[in-house]
């Protein structure tokens, strides 16, 4: 074997080594469901792009990106309740469990159910990529509103020229949240978006996955959370036409 063969055959093993133990320290510190999520979750149909807790086909359609490094089952359960009330929820499977790899996964979801009434949004920074997806839809007749859990919109993913329906839910001692710039991007919502705001919800508390480094202890169980956040959104998604 020549001298540079053994070189690429050196440099490839260091890559493909390198792949491995990033793709493993991925796998230790995502965030996993809790068994009360998997429960829900049990009322879902699993298909290859995601979860699929389904209602009223004439009802707008909800998408949904999760946190970062957050397994998506892990949204379970307000996604049955708000599935209860008769919107369809699909919680979309990112890969590596990081909506910034999937952008536009929406897209499948779209094209394979032929959706004409949809509204996208996500946790943290899912809901940051599904305003950049969003704002690539402004001008379409399917997209009828954007809801961000713990989230805001960036400078690519501005909606202020968005008619639509928009929803920014926030908890009040959510402590990943940057509250900073959370403000800063109101810049970039329409003046027809509606805020609330949970008392004593964390960011953690948006989905059931336990608790979150760097976040601020919930002064309510995560039951209470997840009964609200299904409550806002259903309550937003009745508004939506």
């Amino acid at each position: 074997m020549k001298k540079w063969q053994k070189r690429l055959l050196w440099i490839v093993g260091v890559i493909v080594t390198l792949v491995i133990v990033g793709l493993f320290y991925i796998k230790t510190i995502t965030y996993t469901p809790t068994t009360n999520a998997i429960a829900a979750s049990q009322k879902a149909i699993d298909e290859k792009g995601g979860l699929v807790f389904k209602g009223d086909t004439e009802k707008p359609t909800l998408i949904f990106y999760q946190g970062a490094l957050v397994e998506n089952t892990s949204y379970s359960i307000w996604a049955e309740k708000v599935a209860q009330a008769g919107f369809s929820v699909y919680l979309v499977k990112q890969p590596l469990n990081l909506a910034v790899f999937g952008q536009n996964k929406a897209e499948q979801v779209i094209r394979a159910n032929h959706l004409t009434n949809y509204v996208i949004g996500g946790h943290s920074l899912g809901g940051v990529m599904a305003s950049r997806f969003a704002a690539e839809q402004v001008n379409t007749t399917s997209l009828k509103g954007v809801f961000f859990l713990a989230s805001y919109p960036d400078e690519k993913g501005s909606l202020s020229n968005f008619k639509g329906q928009v929803l920014s839910l926030t908890g009040s001692v959510d402590g990943v949240l940057n509250w900073q710039a959370y403000k800063q991007a109101k810049q970039y919502l329409p003046e027809q978006t509606i805020f609330q705001e949970i008392t004593g919800g964390n960011h953690a508390g948006f989905g059931s996955y336990g608790e979150q480094k760097g976040d601020n202890p919930a002064l309510i169980n995560n039951d209470e959370q997840q009964e609200d956040v299904a409550r806002q959104l259903i309550d937003w998604l009745n508004k939506v036409n």
